[in-house]
Parts: structure tokens; C-alpha cells; sequence
């Protein structure tokens, strides 16, 4: 994967969660990536490519300390955010992809996919994943 831009210095939070500020677009969620610690940034930037290859109209934006993609008049449909071992990558309705992702949620609609330090990731799977997402409904969460 590509080098990791160093970035100013922003605070973790639990589980090394970069502290970004509430802000619309593309800047605050590469600022977002470039904060991730260690392997952290290669996945967030994975992820983010994915995203953007997959659904070319994306929108985005940095809220509670995460990168939230979604479609212009349709929501939110997915977000991503460090932990202490893995990245969290948050399908909205995730409860309606198939395969379903593996890891359930206290909220009903929403599955979880973890992403560790030395995973082989499946990107046929997640591209998948994310085309289902962008195409349901998503979330008016802000």
C-alpha cells in the first residue's frame, strides 16, 4: 500500500479513534486517514478507495470522530472507525446485505465487518458490500 502522509498532530482517542473536527468533504476524512495509527491509515485508505471506486458520486463527511459515506437526498449507508485491534467498518443497514456482514449490532439494522492488522481482506466482498449499501436507503444521522 502507499505511504503514509504524515499529518499535524491530532489527538486518539480510545483505541487510537483520531479526534477530527465536524466538517463536509473529502479534506477532513483524509485528514481522518492520515491520523490513523500504524496499519490503521493503509486500511482507511483501502477502504476509502473502495468506496470512491465503487460508488463514484459519494459524499462525505467527518462526524463523531468518524468518515461517513453517502449518496446526496439518500443518506448515509456506511462509516469506519479504529479500534484498539481492528478497524470497524459499520454497514447503516447492514441487516439487509448479502451475505450479511458477520458481526451484529445492538441496533437492529446495522452489521459490522472487522478489519485486524494481518487480514487478507476479501475487496470482491467488501466492494460488494458497499454497492448492496449504497443502494438501500440510507441514514439521515446529522
Amino acid at each position: 500500500m502507499a505511504a503514509k502522509k504524515k499529518s499535524a498532530k491530532v489527538k486518539l482517542l480510545t483505541g487510537g479513534n483520531p479526534q477530527i473536527p465536524k466538517a463536509d468533504g473529502d479534506a477532513p476524512v483524509q485528514d481522518y486517514i492520515a491520523a490513523m495509527p500504524e496499519w490503521k491509515s493503509d486500511v482507511g485508505r483501502l477502504l476509502d478507495g473502495l468506496i470512491e471506486r465503487t460508488v463514484p458520486e459519494v459524499r462525505k463527511a467527518v462526524r463523531w470522530n468518524t468518515p461517513f459515506y453517502g449518496i446526496e437526498d439518500q443518506g448515509w449507508f456506511v462509516s469506519y472507525n479504529c479500534c484498539t485491534r481492528y478497524v470497524e467498518l459499520a454497514f447503516h443497514n447492514g441487516a439487509s446485505l448479502c451475505p450479511l456482514p458477520p458481526v451484529e449490532s445492538k441496533h437492529p439494522d446495522v452489521r459490522y465487518f472487522h478489519i485486524h492488522e494481518d487480514d487478507d481482506v476479501d475487496e470482491k466482498q467488501l466492494t460488494s458490500w458497499i454497492r448492496q449499501a449504497a443502494e438501500l436507503p440510507g441514514e439521515e444521522l446529522f
